[in-house]
């Protein structure tokens, strides 16, 4: 059972790796290279979170 599990887990993986690194013909591009190109918005954007949950820890910490 524990062999079998490993089996489905690594094609699992491996065929996530295809899907994601497969190139789309309209653009050449994948959906990696997508993420790639976003990643500093996405980053900028959970640091914006960061900020927002430590002021609202503050203020609240203030209350108390």
């Amino acid at each position: 059972m524990g062999l079998l599990k490993y089996v489905i887990l690594s094609v699992a993986t491996v065929y996530g790796f295809k899907y994601i690194t497969k190139k789309r013909t309209a653009d050449g591009k994948s959906l990696l290279d997508d993420l790639k190109e976003k990643a500093p918005e996405y980053i900028d954007k959970v640091k914006q979170y960061g900020e927002r949950i430590k002021q609202d820890y503050s203020q609240t910490s203030q209350l108390y």
